[in-house]
């Protein structure tokens, strides 16, 4: 029985992950700011929280949630939370380069810190990113401040990998191409992805429950279009 901690859990890719998880052998602890939509799901594998990852005084409770709920065990956190901002770099401001970089960045990088106590040698770390993060990859006009974090993510993962090589967690990332959510729509109305959430959410789900026996601080291009 895996212990799964996911985050940005109410919508897409992530409402979809942790009911296909409940389906496993699993524990899945659900994050979210909007914890409607987890009320609404009928599976006893499913647990969840009200949570931002950019709220440092929601921590604490995760932490304590773990210790009285879980006995002290996690063994695969996804980082799946994410801001996009759509706009010409010309009109990004400071606060929505901090915004995206707070909930992209340094929410994944808060949420790591408080879960390693947690994990195990054996334990997987798993940090959603994008296409356009990658060096090299095709980049789209408006965003300078979404593309970039995620690039941010990609090498904050590999550095994890190097520093906790001896005692484990495994870090990785999958770079995502265009899929069918919420946040595209937002981002690029009228847009139409050839993946839907659920099958990248399966997708997800097999690499974060076997991926960290092949895999550590590595970067998976998870697109059907190239570059």
């Amino acid at each position: 029985m895996k212990h799964v901690i996911v985050t940005g859990a109410s919508r897409g890719i992530g409402f979809e992950l942790v009911q296909i998880l409940a389906n496993e052998p699993c524990k899945v602890l659900a994050l979210s700011r909007n914890i409607e939509p987890l009320k609404e799901l009928s599976c006893d594998g499913i647990e969840f929280l009200a949570f931002d990852v950019t709220e440092e005084s929601h921590y604490k409770g995760l932490v304590d949630y773990i210790k009285n709920e879980w006995a002290g065990k996690v063994d695969v956190l996804v980082n799946n939370a994410g801001l996009l901002i759509n706009k010409p770099f010309s009109e990004l401001t400071k606060k929505d380069f901090y915004d995206v970089y707070n909930v992209n960045v340094f929410g994944v990088s808060k949420m790591i810190q408080a879960l390693i106590p947690f994990m195990g040698a054996d334990g997987h770390v798993v940090t959603i990113s994008s296409m356009g993060g990658i060096q090299g990859s095709m980049k789209f006009a408006g965003l300078a401040a979404y593309s970039s974090s995620k690039g941010a993510v990609i090498t904050l993962s590999e550095l994890l990998a190097e520093e906790y090589k001896e005692t484990g967690p495994a870090f990785n990332v999958l770079a995502l191409g265009a899929v069918q959510t919420e946040m595209l729509q937002e981002a690029f109305p009228g847009y139409e992805a050839s993946v839907s959430a659920y099958d990248m959410a399966s997708y997800i789900k097999t690499f974060a429950l076997t991926g960290a026996k092949i895999y550590n601080g590595k970067v998976l291009q998870v697109s059907n279009s190239t570059p």
